[in-house]
């Protein structure tokens, strides 16, 4: 990964202003410089994901991300086809509270056996879908089957933040222990878990109680100063931002000046990106991007405050302990 730093020297003398400091100017590699990022994703839109799923993760201020199939999901709570699904009103709620809706495929078409036209049909068709009803375009893909041929994978990857190419099951066979030791990894590693399972008491890799996913995300809640819980579009999108973005930093008097510049399509990514400033103990901080003030969070010898890499400019004056 690239880092997006730079060492600064102030010539300043005024007392406690930057005096003989050198910053260190970086984008954080995860959102409010966290260890390493989660997202939890669950394929097909099984209807437990709505009632059984949803409030646990809200209940713990979590967000995730579902994959579903058009073809299977209830027009509504008055016309049910298949009980084991998520109606479209169900869904459009957890997108106003914040999930991620996404594609994985109208008819959950595997991409080794079909030819492109049905699977090209098969993914613009759920977007559309998707999007009318949920008022959300998705901007990820999940595979069907996993299946990632080349020449499928060309057009799901269009107008995307990026699409499941990695995950780690969470279903049945994973106990609380071995959750628990791929948390550890991520956190020592700085990684990006995507977590991934289907049924929750019915389906496939169903577990057969629960709860045990329930302590997972317990144990999850506990490290949260450690640990990012976001969907898969938003830390898809950070990431290639962060990678992206490219920072000017100029020293004046008391003052940095930093400008972002970033060329991704503003329509797709859209997640804004921590900006962290080390240097000495520091007493006070202002920050603003244009005429915004934006909040910060000082902690010792560390400035954290999230701006918009598009927004321009950002003033950042500093006080340090004397």
């Amino acid at each position: 990964m690239k880092t997006f730093s730079l060492f600064i020297l102030s010539l300043l003398i005024s007392i406690g202003y930057l005096s003989g400091a050198d910053w260190n100017v970086q984008i954080a590699r995860y959102k409010q410089d966290k260890a390493c990022a989660i997202s939890y994703t669950f394929d097909d839109g099984l209807a437990e994901h709505y009632t059984l799923l949803v409030p646990q993760l809200e209940k713990r201020g979590f967000r995730g991300t579902f994959w579903v199939c058009g073809s299977n999901i209830n027009k509504d709570n008055e016309n049910i086809t298949d009980t084991t699904r998520m109606t479209w009103p169900q869904l459009k709620e957890m997108a106003d509270n914040g999930h991620e809706i996404s594609n994985h495929g109208w008819a959950h078409k595997n991409f080794a056996r079909f030819p492109i036209e049905e699977i090209k049909e098969d993914i613009f068709k759920n977007d559309s879908a998707i999007f009318a009803n949920t008022g959300v375009m998705p901007r990820t893909f999940c595979y069907p089957n996993n299946n990632k041929k080349a020449e499928g994978r060309r057009i799901a990857v269009q107008n995307r933040v990026g699409t499941r190419t990695h995950q780690r099951s969470i279903g049945s066979k994973s106990t609380l222990k071995d959750l628990e030791k791929w948390v550890n990894t991520l956190i020592e590693t700085n990684d990006w878990g995507v977590g991934m399972t289907h049924g929750l008491t019915y389906g496939y890799d169903a577990f057969r109680n629960p709860q045990r996913l329930w302590d997972h995300l317990d144990q999850v809640k506990a490290r949260e100063n450690e640990i990012w819980v976001g969907t898969f579009r938003e830390v898809a999108s950070y990431i290639k931002e962060r990678e992206e973005t490219k920072l000017e930093v100029v020293n004046k008097k008391n003052t940095l000046l930093i400008t972002p510049e970033l060329k991704l399509d503003q329509e797709l990514f859209v997640e804004p990106l921590t900006m962290v400033i080390t240097g000495k103990e520091i007493k006070k901080v202002t920050v603003k991007q244009g005429k915004r003030r934006l909040p910060v969070q000082i902690t010792d010898d560390k400035v954290l405050f999230d701006f918009d890499p598009y927004g321009g400019m950002i003033k950042v004056t500093l006080k340090i302990q004397k």
